[in-house]
């Protein structure tokens, strides 16, 4: 079995639905400048400003692209090696909006390491919905782990 490194396109698409695809800079949900696909930061790692100018779509994918990255190689170096896509892609997904320290520090994590059944990490998944807007995506990222 191959180890799965990035996102493929089913998850990239579920990913731009998810965060959206804003050309102007906005507030999210807490108030943070946010650009592009749920960007909060620049691939330099300057953070966004309101008053930055707008970007082109193919900006803003690329950026999304580039940024994205770090979470793939976040979730790659962190589970075990026999994942499927879909589980990479559900994981990735979660660890693009909780950040990567809170996706090191996850019960779930710790959970799919240890080959904990699929209910219980479902279960510690859909414990991440603290802001109740969240509960459609968890549920979905879920969903896709619960596929395999």
């Amino acid at each position: 079995m191959k180890e799965i490194t990035k996102m493929d396109v089913a998850g990239i698409e579920h990913m731009i639905r998810e965060e959206g695809l804003v050309l102007n800079p906005y507030l999210d949900t807490k108030g943070i400048p946010t650009i592009a696909v749920g960007n909060t930061y620049y691939e330099s790692g300057k953070k966004v400003k309101m008053t930055d100018p707008a970007m082109t779509r193919e900006a803003a994918i690329s950026l999304f692209r580039k940024v994205l990255k770090t979470y793939e190689l976040t979730v790659y170096s962190t589970t075990r090696d026999d994942i499927t896509q879909n589980e990479f892609n559900s994981l990735v997904s979660i660890c693009y909006n909780i950040g990567v320290n809170g996706f090191k520090g996850s019960t779930f994590l710790t959970r799919i390491n240890a080959r904990a059944s699929t209910d219980k990490i479902v279960a510690s998944i859909m414990m991440w919905t603290k802001d109740k807007e969240l509960i459609p995506r968890r549920k979905h990222e879920a969903a896709l782990w619960a596929k395999g």
